[in-house]
């Protein structure tokens, strides 16, 4: 009661140039968006907000009622675009609840027009339109219109199904937990009813941080072997270490002292290693084949009898042998290959191996990643087999040359710039086929140079014979690919339960979202393939193919973007998404590159990556973990473009593309604050009946704990990159969301029933088994965090178990 006077008028003048202020700059942004022909609310409510501030300054009490009409209106039109979708709905009406609600206080609202009564009309009006407001609020936090809220039956999650063989518990041998790539452990202690007492049973520090000149892609993304009680993992600059399963104790480490003198490295990781034994082999084919593989003898067999294949960054292959690590003289020279011979004199650096190999009883067959964007004129992306032995060269896959699979000559080089094969293989060796998802020639977003067997290999998942690297069958899921469409994950080999007995196939995720599901033995579709026509025109010289192919089950999305999808934190970074959004093209999927700028969803990252998806072979689940996220994708002419463009180590930004009249400007679609310009959720966990091909359940996944202001951990859904594991006892594992958890989920339904926090980052995909000295079942994870995913570096393989496991 004994307020300066003055502070009143001051308070009122401050509140009418703060809510003109506001109202200004929406409908100036209003204005541009309705020219551009969006939306004209923003226009309205500016005018509408400049009003009320000149009606504060003036002390006129028709502000509160011309305010409360702001409001309402924004609270209709709120509901007429996104209805009770709280994560939609909250960016609308925030700002004006609260401004609402200052104008509602006493000490401005009884100093407006003084003299007059302030408990009236206006103010009543505006409460009700603040309490409906706060209601809708509430009612939308009830309400989830992203969840598929189906089961799986009790039947069908207490019977296993009949298979040939089931692998041991206590072993994890391949990238995949076997040669089929079903991320499946036969490991059934932890279960729903006690996974909640899991605990953490060690940590293991690698040493191996980010240094010096390391690029902005260097990812801790290895998923570890088990073999007997040991594990083996790799690190990012390709250091090999031998682990006591039961402890987390090293053994040995080998570091092979990579090369650092190349101009830059545009990714720096290393996925994993592959594992060979060769007494697996003296028994039947379909042991091996489903992992049940001979643990390692007390007494040690003779040296590298078990080996260890370690690719590295600067593109040469080891052979280690399992116990001490040491390299297998027998193999090529002094226990390594030279994976750079054939390439040219630019592979250093360029041409990077990051993946495992695949190995069978004979070969070992390797890959490897080409440089994206950097030049037309880059290294080839052949495929090699090795004698597993020896490390002779034994056939070549050259997508230039498909029919040339004898090893190349000495002194002769492979085509240049063709598609390469980064991500991981697959082979069934009953079939005699190893199965390669091919991605790109670069550039990606250029397609004029490429020939017609890279037309033929690009994007394509290629069947190859064993014996000769000869070419089976293909299947291309992208006819040319101007989006960085590439295969990027592991395919998956499993025997489909149908009317007429088992039906070998094989499911190959991208980055569209699309699963194929295929016969293996012909590449001939399962679940229904169709060609769908796709937006047209590009640059000139270039074109797009008049259809794409779409698989059945797919997790692309069901609607394109529209003006009403764009977010943000606040109306205003908002507005400028919806700007942004109408200034660049974009038609839908398959929108084709341009100078314009091409808004390009789903975007790089794509649906599924690398971290693929797991299968369970006994109850025919398929668990998944999708993302939803744009890019935006500019072609820059090059006499436009300058120097800006960067040498390398990033996929983000001005790509030089060298040799190409075009530059490429590759960003994620965000706002002025940094969040994503669509509507979340942004990631999710699904899964898929594989007799019915239906998605059963689909939930938000991940919370913005590690990424919002203030570490508020709000359920919104965020983008994933991490692998997903299912265990026997039917749970599912993931890690990879940018949040740092490790979480478990029931099956039946996707709840989520436990989590813990990792150190950093947990992008790459656990692994669980059973402990062959205690009986005890772990769950493993490495928690290295991803550079250009933005979560936190580190370098911890960290373990879990259950308390008291003894008394279960």
């Amino acid at each position: 009661m004994f307020e300066n006077n003055k502070v009143q008028p001051l308070r009122i003048t401050l509140t009418a140039w703060l809510v003109a202020m506001l109202g200004a700059l929406l409908a100036l942004g209003g204005a541009y968006l309705a020219w551009l022909g969006g939306s004209w609310y923003y226009l309205l409510a500016g005018l509408g907000l400049l009003l009320v501030g000149v009606l504060i300054h003036r002390r006129q009490r028709a502000a509160l009622w011309l305010y409360a009409l702001v409001l309402l209106a924004s609270l209709a039109w709120t509901v007429y675009e996104v209805r009770f979708d709280w994560w939609q709905m909250a960016p609308r009406i925030d700002l004006w609840c609260v401004l609402g609600l200052w104008l509602l206080l006493p000490w401005i609202n009884r100093h407006i027009a003084p003299g007059q009564p302030w408990r009236d009309g206006a103010s009543v009006v505006l409460g009700i339109g603040l309490l409906l407001g706060a209601g809708m609020a509430g009612y939308s936090l009830t309400q989830d219109y992203h969840r598929l809220p189906g089961r799986f039956d009790e039947p069908r999650m207490a019977a296993a199904a009949a298979v040939p063989t089931r692998r041991s518990a206590s072993e994890w041998t391949a990238y995949g937990g076997s040669s089929r790539g079903e991320r499946y452990a036969s490991a059934e202690h932890i279960t729903s009813a006690n996974v909640g007492r899991l605990k953490k049973a060690w940590e293991f520090h690698t040493g191996d941080l980010p240094g010096e000149g390391d690029p902005g892609e260097i990812t801790n993304q290895v998923t570890p072997l088990k073999v007997g009680d040991n594990l083996f993992i790799c690190t990012p600059h390709s250091i090999a270490i031998a682990l006591d399963a039961d402890t987390g104790e090293e053994r040995w480490r080998f570091d092979p002292a990579i090369n650092r003198q190349a101009e830059y490295y545009q990714h720096m990781t290393c996925r994993g290693l592959a594992y060979h034994d060769a007494a697996a082999y003296a028994g039947p084919l379909i042991a091996a084949r489903d992992g049940a593989l001979p643990e390692l003898s007390p007494q040690a067999p003779p040296r590298c009898t078990q080996r260890l294949f370690l690719p590295t960054n600067d593109a040469t292959l080891y052979a280690l042998d399992v116990h001490d690590g040491e390299p297998c003289e027998e193999f090529g020279e002094g226990g390594m290959v030279d994976l750079k011979v054939g390439l040219g004199d630019d592979a250093l650096g360029v041409y990077l191996p990051t993946s495992p190999p695949v190995v069978t009883e004979k070969l070992v067959i390797v890959g490897g990643s080409v440089t994206d964007n950097g030049s037309v004129d880059s290294p080839g992306g052949v495929i090699r087999a090795y004698d597993v032995r020896s490390g002779e060269l034994v056939w070549n896959f050259d997508p230039g040359r498909p029919d040339a699979t004898e090893p190349l000559p000495a002194g002769e080089t492979y085509v240049r710039s063709t598609p390469n094969s980064w991500t991981i293989a697959t082979a069934d060796e009953a079939l005699g086929l190893v199965y390669i998802p091919m991605g790109n020639q670069t550039p990606d977003q250029w397609g004029v140079q490429r020939s017609a067997e890279a037309e033929r290999f690009t994007a394509a998942l290629v069947a190859l014979d064993l014996e000769s690297g000869r070419v089976r069958w293909e299947f291309r899921t992208v006819h040319h690919d101007l989006w960085d469409r590439d295969l990027p994950s592991q395919p998956t080999l499993v025997d489909i339960e149908g009317p007429d007995g088992p039906v070998p196939a094989i499911i190959q995720a991208t980055k569209r979202g699309d699963l194929y599901v295929l016969d293996r033995r012909s590449g001939e579709p399962i679940v229904p393939v169709s060609e769908q026509p796709v937006p047209q025109g590009t640059v000139e010289g270039d074109f797009t193919a008049p259809t794409q192919p779409v698989s059945a089950l797919s997790y692309a999305p069901e609607e394109p973007l529209h003006e009403r999808d764009m977010w943000g934190g606040t109306p205003f970074d908002q507005l400028i998404c919806r700007i942004q959004f109408h200034r660049l093209r974009y038609e839908g999927d398959f929108t084709p590159p341009s100078e314009q700028g091409s808004l390009i969803y789903p975007g790089n990252v794509g649906v599924f990556n690398w971290p693929s998806v797991a299968v369970d072979p006994q109850r025919q689940i398929l668990f998944g973990a999708p993302n939803y996220l744009a890019f935006v994708s500019r072609l820059v002419k090059r006499e436009e473009g300058g120097e800006q463009a960067g040498a390398g180590g990033s996929e983000r930004g001005l790509q030089p593309n060298l040799g190409a009249p075009y530059m490429v400007s590759l960003e994620p679609f965000l706002s002025p604050l940094g969040l994503p310009c669509q509507a979340p959720p942004w990631g999710y966990v699904t899964a898929v009946d594989l007799r019915s091909m239906d998605k059963v359940w689909q939930r938000k996944n991940g919370t913005s704990r590690d990424s919002a202001p203030l570490g508020i951990p709000l359920t919104v859904g965020v983008p994933n990159l991490g692998g997903p594991l299912i265990t026997d006892s039917g749970l599912g594992f993931l890690s990879g969301t940018l949040d740092y958890y490790l979480r478990a989920y029931d099956m039946r339904t996707g709840e989520e029933l436990w989590k813990d926090r990792l150190p950093a980052g947990g992008q790459a995909t656990p692994i669980s088994y059973v402990s062959e000295k205690t009986g005890k079942q772990y769950v493993v994870v490495m928690a290295g965090g991803h550079g250009s995913f933005g979560t936190r570096m580190g370098d911890s393989l960290v373990a879990w178990t259950l308390e008291d496991e003894a008394d279960e």
